[in-house]
């Protein structure tokens, strides 16, 4: 019989008690293991590349280093194989802050105020190669920062074919993979192959990093709804 190996995390927050918190709850689930915990930026990426975990918990506002340049320079290290997947802690939903560490590489971002089972969850998504991208909350913070960005056009989009431009442009609005599928009428498993193209011809690691870069190459232009109060 096969063990699963464990989820390895870090836990990256200047405030003891919070880094504490999450991670006591992590390790008492069998599945998830905290390798380290750091009080900034610096030291995350210092744990990151002496216990190569799988994912890593980055506040966002941290001294010495922020989570943002944190999240950078763990995301652009590759010289041990596929780096450690982000998920930003912050504690307000429309944050500048979050979105730019979306930008730098996150996969997603979580409120401090989060349940136990919602961290839990989140961890493993993001773990086994998925985007925390929660289709009203993440899109509008996406959208509401994108439209204050100068637009830069991807020359990279001119690799993608009409049909991957589409499931892009799906992605974008947050639709999954099964609501896209009827859309274009095509199956569900062939939407999944359009969207492995389109991350790979734009070198992106996951949907959160497709649905950026469809908002600020202007390929999806933010509507006057998507500024509306976030959902509670």
């Amino acid at each position: 019989m096969t063990t699963q190996r464990s989820v390895r995390v870090v836990v990256a927050d200047d405030q003891e008690v919070v880094r504490a918190g999450f991670a006591a709850l992590l390790n008492i689930q069998p599945d998830l293991t905290v390798v380290g915990t750091a009080a900034d930026g610096a030291e995350a990426v210092a744990l990151c590349r002496e216990h190569h975990p799988d994912v890593v918990l980055m506040d966002v506002r941290m001294p010495t280093m922020d989570g943002i340049e944190a999240t950078r320079r763990i995301t652009s290290d590759t010289t041990r194989g596929e780096p450690p997947r982000i998920l930003i802690l912050t504690t307000f939903d429309l944050d500048e802050h979050v979105y730019d560490a979306l930008v730098a590489g996150a996969s997603g971002f979580l409120l401090k105020d989060v349940t136990a089972e919602h961290l839990f969850d989140a961890v493993r998504v993001v773990a086994s190669g998925g985007a925390l991208l929660a289709p009203g909350v993440t899109r509008r913070l996406i959208s509401e920062f994108a439209r204050l960005r100068p637009r830069m056009a991807s020359p990279l989009l001119a690799e993608l074919t009409p049909r991957e431009i589409d499931v892009l442009r799906l992605v974008a609005e947050g639709l999954t993979n099964a609501e896209i599928a009827p859309r274009l009428v095509v199956s569900e498993e062939t939407v999944k192959t359009h969207v492995s193209r389109v991350l790979r011809k734009l070198g992106l690691r996951d949907r959160v990093q497709a649905v950026v870069t469809a908002y600020e190459s202007g390929l999806i232009v933010p509507r006057s709804e998507d500024r509306g109060p976030l959902p509670r």
